[in-house]
């Protein structure tokens, strides 16, 4: 018995014998690690057992505590080996260590995901349903009161604004403040190469239509963020998807070999914590994709919106940090970490920064300057650190109790992801289960899932399903994810 099970076993035992009593705060993490004697890290995976046998459940900053009298009881009534962190046992979720086995040749190939994506954007709007299927954080834990206070306040002051204050690149105290950011976490940028964009989104289209032109292929991973297929869709260009390891990332051996049989113009991708797969690429395998790209004069967008949102100890590194050629576009944005609605981005595009700068002036001319200058006034005088130590906390306590629960309530043959930060977990059921026809059943459940074929434009990925847990976790939400592995279950 490992020490997190023997530590497990031993709060069980004291649940059983009445010590903790139904609806009773136990120690906390820090606590029971001195009380124990054993490793924070140990008392987590505990913890997280606990929670997926139905024991215990985790109420953000409050902490664990003994679920009701009922799942109590019926947990332990239940095999003490009924779940395990491992994946293991019966009725648990293993996590995915291998990407899937591709169903097809990897080829370029047109790419159609918009209509399907727009759709079902539009279902979960309309239909006001449990939003595990938004592609959005939850705006609760963003201090937008704040930053529209300095926005109206901006505004009082200048009723007007001169158009020159628009234009690209951008505001030039936000451009300030973004760069003494990237400083202050070691990666040292020249303000000079930043343009600011309407969100990550403009960013990543002005960067491929800056690298590449209609008709070329552009090699992406797989699966991948559905903005980068709308991207080189919307340009009429066509994608090659390339394998990539749930917690590696892109396969750089599988991409080389595309790239020694195939024009490739530029590649796309998401290095830390991957939207769905949620990974954080190890920095030895980010310098050998560099260096892959660089030695064959391939440019690389790199989508790092989700850079603050960490469940480690640090910022991760990014592909920018081990460019030398300036063949690195780095794309990043405050959509996920600050505030959605001002749709703030911005580009960091190397050795295409005069393009890129031309086709923003082409392309929207500019960013309206009001929502750049409340931003800067905000990372100037505000605690944004502190409002992302907040967010992070939140995020990584929701990971584990979304974790839990699909290991409790779905069905044998279910993976999930590890992720290392964001807010989206990507779950693969078993194999006969269709994404399209869950999405579809939920729904009329008042719940919304995002099915997997949003993310390729082949049919890998028909039994995954992308999960949000960035919004809080309540009985409504527990109940929703427990209708849906049932839902799951009855078509296994």
């Amino acid at each position: 018995m490992n020490l997190y099970e023997k530590l497990a076993a031993d709060i069980t035992e004291s649940m059983r014998r009445g010590v903790f009593a139904p609806g009773e705060r136990i120690a906390s993490v820090r606590q029971a690690s001195q009380q124990h004697g054993v490793s924070i890290k140990t008392v987590l995976h505990a913890y997280a057992l606990l929670e997926s046998r139905g024991l215990v459940e985790t109420r953000p900053q409050s902490g664990y505590f003994v679920r009701d009298a009922a799942s109590v009881a019926a947990a332990l009534e239940a095999p003490a080996a009924a779940t395990s962190l491992s994946g293991g046992a019966t009725n648990a979720a293993a996590r995915l260590t291998r990407p899937p086995a591709p169903q097809t040749t990897p080829v370029a190939a047109a790419v159609d995901v918009s209509r399907l994506v727009l759709s079902t954007l539009r279902s979960i709007r309309a239909h006001d349903a449990v939003p595990f299927g938004s592609p959005y954080p939850d705006p609760s834990l963003f201090p937008w009161r704040r930053i529209n206070q300095y926005a109206n306040a901006i505004a009082r002051r200048q009723a007007s604004w001169n158009l020159i204050d628009d234009l690209p690149p951008g505001n030039p105290e936000l451009i300030r403040q973004i760069a003494r950011r990237y400083a202050e976490n070691g990666v040292p940028v020249d303000p000079d190469e930043i343009v600011i964009t309407l969100g990550a989104t403009e960013a990543i289209n002005l960067s491929l239509q800056a690298v590449a032109k209609p008709g070329d292929t552009v090699a992406v991973e797989s699966p991948t963020y559905y903005a980068m297929l709308h991207a080189i869709e919307r340009l009429g260009m066509r994608a090659i998807e390339v394998a990539t390891h749930p917690e590696h990332g892109i396969d750089i051996e599988a991409l080389a070999r595309a790239i020694g049989e195939q024009k490739i113009a530029a590649c796309m991708v998401m290095p830390n914590f991957q939207n769905p797969l949620g990974f954080q690429m190890p920095d030895a395998r980010k310098r050998q994709l560099v260096e892959l790209l660089g030695a064959h004069e391939i440019p690389v967008i790199e989508n790092d919106v989700y850079q603050e949102l960490y469940f480690g100890d640090a910022r991760p590194s990014t592909l920018k940090s081990f460019d030398s050629k300036g063949l690195v576009l780095h794309c990043a944005s405050f959509s996920k970490s600050l505030t959605a609605s001002y749709r703030i981005g911005w580009a960091l595009p190397g050795r295409y920064r005069a393009q890129v700068e031309k086709l923003k002036f082409l392309n929207t001319l500019t960013t309206p300057s009001v929502p750049q200058v409340a931003v800067a006034d905000y990372l100037r005088h505000d605690g944004y650190d502190r409002h992302l130590r907040h967010v992070r906390k939140v995020y990584r306590q929701q990971a584990r109790i979304m974790t839990a629960m699909v290991q409790r309530f779905f069905p044998d043959g279910t993976r999930m992801s590890s992720p290392q930060g964001g807010y989206v977990l990507w779950v693969e059921l078993p194999a006969h289960v269709d994404s399209m026809r869950l999405y579809q059943a939920a729904l009329a459940r008042g719940i919304t899932v995002g099915p997997g074929m949003m993310f390729s434009t082949r049919h890998d990925f028909r039994h995954f399903i992308r999960l949000n847990y960035s919004y809080p976790w309540t009985a409504q939400t527990e109940a929703a994810l427990k209708v849906l592995g049932e839902l799951v279950a009855g078509m296994v």
